[in-house]
C-alpha cells in the first residue's frame, strides 16, 4: 500500500522535473526512462481516481490520449495537458521544446481518429494539425494556461504544432 501511497503523491504533486525542464530528457536516457515510468503511472491512478488525482499539472488539466505508433502498431496512451475549446479538445505537441515533435504527433498525423479519456468520459475524437491563422488565435491562451509552453518555444527552432481533438459523433 506505500508503494501505492507513494505513486499517488508523485502524480498528485509532479517534481520540477516534468514542468521545470529545460529541455526533454535524450530517449534512453534515465530521465527518459524515469519520465515513462511516471507517466505511466499517471496513467494508471487517472483512470483509478476518473482523473482526480493525476487529472492536473501545475492547476492545467490533464487528459489521457490514446494513439497507435505508426510503425511498431503498439497501442500506447499518453497524458498531455489541454485546453477546452468549446466542444473540442486542443493539445500542443510540444514535447519539451525538443528538436522533434512527439511520437504520439506523427501517430496521430497518420491515424487521425482516436480516442481521448477526459476524468470518466472516453470520448471518440478526429485529430486534426491547426493552420497558422487557428494557432495564432490558440496559441496565447495556451500559454496563458500553460505558461512553460512559451519557454518550450524559445528552446526550439521547429514550431511547436498545435492540434484539435475535434469530437466524432457516433464514432463507436
Amino acid at each position: 500500500m506505500s508503494a501505492l501511497r507513494n505513486v499517488v503523491e508523485v502524480v498528485r504533486k509532479p517534481s520540477r522535473l516534468m514542468t521545470g525542464m529545460v529541455a526533454p530528457p535524450e530517449p534512453g536516457s534515465a530521465a527518459h526512462k524515469a519520465f515513462t515510468r511516471m507517466a505511466s503511472a499517471n496513467v494508471w491512478v487517472y483512470r483509478r481516481t476518473g482523473g482526480k488525482v493525476g487529472g492536473k499539472l501545475d492547476g492545467t488539466p490533464l487528459l489521457l490520449l490514446h494513439h497507435v505508433g505508426r510503425r511498431s502498431g503498439v497501442a500506447r496512451v499518453m497524458p498531455l495537458v489541454y485546453l477546452p475549446h468549446g466542444d473540442d479538445l486542443v493539445i500542443v505537441a510540444s514535447m519539451g521544446g525538443a528538436p522533434k515533435s512527439p511520437a504520439w504527433f506523427h501517430n496521430l498525423k497518420a491515424a487521425p481518429d482516436t480516442m481521448v479519456e477526459v476524468g470518466r468520459e472516453r470520448r471518440s475524437v478526429r485529430a486534426r494539425v491547426v493552420e497558422p491563422d487557428e494557432k495564432a488565435t490558440l496559441w496565447p491562451r495556451l500559454v496563458e494556461q500553460y505558461p512553460p509552453f512559451a519557454g518550450y518555444q524559445k528552446h526550439t527552432e521547429r514550431d511547436i504544432p498545435v492540434v484539435v481533438l475535434e469530437r466524432r459523433v457516433g464514432a463507436a
